[in-house]
Formats: C-alpha cells, structure tokens, sequence
C-alpha cells in the first residue's frame, strides 16, 4: 500500500470546525492519520507550507447529460442521440474534476446515460469524479417543469411518465433493476392556469408514498423535485431521503421536513446567476427580479429547518447554458454566505461532508478526516474567509479522488453536432409596420 504525506498545509476538515495547521497522511485510498509529527517513514512527502487541504467539492445536484441547453425544447427535441449524448458527458465529466469537484449526484438523465457514465468511471474507462445516478424522473401526465411538451405516456427526455400504481412500480423496479443510486420524481410542475405560489403538485400522497415503498423495498433512496409547500409537505410524509429545491415551504411543510429530517438541496445558483448575471444573456428584468425573489422568500423556512438540525446541501443544477459545467460549482457555497447567513466554513461543510448524502457515502467521504476517503483539494489559502475563491480555478493547486493526485488539462474547444442546439432566424417578429418606418 502507497503512503503519501501532504505537509505543511492548514486543514479546512468539512466537518465545521475552524480551519488548524496539519499534515495529512493517506494510506492507499483512505486518510489514516490527521495532526502532526506523523510518521513519514515508507510515504511520498509533498511539501504544502501555506497551502490548504480540504475535502473536494461534491456537487448535489448535476445535470451531466444535459448539455448546456438554453431552454426546454432544446433538452428535449435536440438531444435525441443516445450515443452522442453519452460520448459528450464522458467528456463534460472532466471539468468536474478541473473545478475541484470530486463527486455529485446526476439525479436524472436523458436515456441511460447517467448509469452507463457511471459504471465507466468506476471501471476507470473514463476519467471522473464519483457518481451517483438516477434514471428517468418519474412524472405523472401532468407534466414536470416543461408543461405541455411532456406526453401523456412513455418517455421523452429525461422523463419517464407513469399513470397507475402498476406502472408507478414497474418503472421504479425497472430502474432498480439497471442500477440507478436514487429515483427520482417530479412532485411539482408548470400548468397554464396555476396561479399560486410556486410550482403545481402533480402527484397525490399515496402515490408518493407508493414510490418510497417500492423502492425502499429493494434499499434505494428518493429524490424529489418541489417547489411548493403541499409537495414538501407530502414528499416528507411519504418517505423521500431528500428534497431539491423546497421553496415556498409554509408551517406543515416546515413541521414534516424537521419531523422527518429529510435533506434540503436548495439549488439557488440558477436562479443567482439569472438574477445577477442575467443582463449578460438578454434575460429580462422582470425575470431577474422573479428569480431573485424566490431565493430572497426561502430565506427564512431555510434557515428555520437548519436551526432544527435539518441538513442543507449544496447542488448546483450545473448543466443549463446559465450554469455551465465546471464553472459554477462554488457559487451555492457564495450564495449560502450571502443570502442564508453561513459562515464560510459552515458552507463548505454543506458543500462536502454533508453532500456526501447525495453519493450515499455519508461519513465516508467529504471530510479531512482518518478513516474517510482521499477526496481532497489543496488550494490557494484564504477559503476559510471567501469562498469565492474556488470559482477561480487558478486556486485549485491539485485534486486527489481516492489518493490519486488526478491530471486537470484543460479541454480544448469544441464544436456542436449537427442539430444538437436550437437554431434561430433571430429574437424577435419581422412585422411589415417596423419595416415601413
């Protein structure tokens, strides 16, 4: 077994506590010893004097086989190629690993693709972080967040529409059965006439309790996407292991999270970058200031389920064209400090060991600690006070997976496939009365 010794550095342990010098000893693919005056003997040293060790990144809410779609149609009507699919989230995977993320959750997919991805890194056929997966998200005929362009059956996209309790536990044992890490369901959805807060539940308490049963049955958790607080509520009754999203919570809701104490993946860097970053891509104010709004009304439900010791994880929803992969991984850390009131630490703790849930590895990785996995950056210092920082990938010095210091070349650019974006004649009507001006 290989031993190497990472000296010199200070210690940001993901654990919440204050960041204190330290060396680091891993032993194969675990960290065996944390503290100093370490035995040396039979390990590699690596000097890191006024470096920073902490856990890598894991991301709890990805979207790898995506592709940086720009809007609904796009993910569902130009990304109809399993195979193409497939080979460019072998290669999107690497900016993962660029950006200091050493594991995260790709919760649905489009086809296969998430299980066939991760079984080739496991194998080490493609070069990634570690990977949890789910299948298709569940959705009722109703529709997920793309309305009308989901079918009343079968599957499109990422989606997979069930309409019975027969076909509810077909489907959640055919995943099962190909190897998915979560199901995942989309309690809430977008329909024309909807006019409260939020999103439309679209599945009733007994089919949510329905999925959890079935799929507990066989030892797999479940995931949920809601936005609205009838979801939360019943998501958290039924069973599921973790939320996404959970804005727009009311008093029930709250009470069955923290009854419960099921997982919070707010996902606020969307909805961040749309609101700051908007003006850049034509986004229009009124968008900005909705988006703005959603994070700014979740504040306080958020910061009530944690003070009653419900987790809050970091996820990103990196695979839209407003959140790119490799990019953005850092920013939920930023928006926890600035707009939920964590401390730096505190948010790196929810951005690692805490996130871990998402891989099924909690207390297993995500932590600077003996006895956990090698998961580890060492980075410029200053992280514990500005987690900012990590945005910059200058600061990402080296990336361990399991030991392992990983290759980080950054991807040369690359060109579309044919039909793989939605193509426009421009952004608006050409009508006669502008022309005749």
């Amino acid at each position: 077994m290989s031993n190497l010794l990472l000296q010199g550095g200070q210690i940001i342990d993901g654990l919440g506590n204050p960041a204190f010098d330290a060396d680091v000893l891993i032993s194969g693919e675990k960290i065996s010893a944390v503290g100093t005056g370490l035995d040396r003997s039979n390990a590699t040293v690596i000097d890191i004097t006024g470096k920073t060790i902490m856990p890598g990144l894991i991301d709890a809410h990805c979207h790898i086989s995506f592709d940086e779609p720009s809007s609904n149609d796009e993910l569902f009507f130009h990304r109809q190629r399993e195979g193409l699919t497939a080979i460019i989230a072998a290669r999107n995977v690497q900016k993962l690993l660029h950006a200091g993320v050493t594991g995260f959750l790709d919760a649905d997919s489009l086809f296969d693709v998430g299980i066939d991805l991760r079984d080739a890194i496991e194998a080490g056929i493609i070069n990634g972080p570690r990977m949890s997966t789910g299948g298709n998200a569940l959705l009722t005929s109703v529709g997920g967040t793309a309305g009308r362009l989901i079918p009343d059956q079968g599957r499109i996209g990422y989606g997979k529409v069930v309409n019975s309790p027969a076909e509810i536990v077909q489907e959640v044992r055919r995943q099962i059965k190909i190897g998915v890490d979560w199901i995942k369901v989309h309690v809430t959805g977008l329909t024309p006439r909807h006019n409260g807060p939020g999103e439309q539940q679209v599945w009733s308490y007994d089919e949510l309790k329905l999925v959890c049963d079935t799929a507990h049955e066989l030892n797999v958790p479940v995931v949920g996407h809601c936005r609205g607080a009838g979801s939360i509520r019943d998501a958290a009754r039924a069973g599921f292991d973790m939320i996404l999203h959970a804005t727009h919570m009311d008093e029930a809701a709250l009470e069955a999270v923290v009854e419960h104490s099921v997982p919070i993946v707010p996902t606020f860097t969307f909805q961040a970058n749309l609101a700051d970053h908007g003006a850049h891509i034509g986004a229009s104010e009124e968008l900005r200031r909705l988006f703005k709004q959603e994070i700014q009304d979740s504040v306080d439900m958020l910061n009530r389920a944690r003070a009653a010791g419900v987790p809050i994880v970091c996820g990103t929803e990196s695979g839209f064209s407003l959140t790119p992969y490799g990019e953005w991984h850092y920013r939920e850390l930023d928006v926890f400090v600035s707009c939920l009131g964590f401390t730096p630490i505190e948010a790196i703790r929810a951005a690692t060991s805490e996130a871990a849930r998402a891989l099924n590895l909690f207390g297993e990785t995500g932590a600077v600690s003996p006895g956990y996995l090698a998961d580890l950056l060492v980075v410029e210092p200053g992280v514990d006070q500005d987690v900012s920082l990590l945005g910059n990938p200058a600061n990402i010095l080296s990336v361990y997976l399991g030991g392992v210091a990983q290759k980080r070349a950054e991807l040369p650019p690359r060109k579309d496939p044919p039909g793989w974006r939605v193509s426009h004649y421009g952004h608006s009507i050409l009508h006669w009365q502008d022309v005749a001006r």
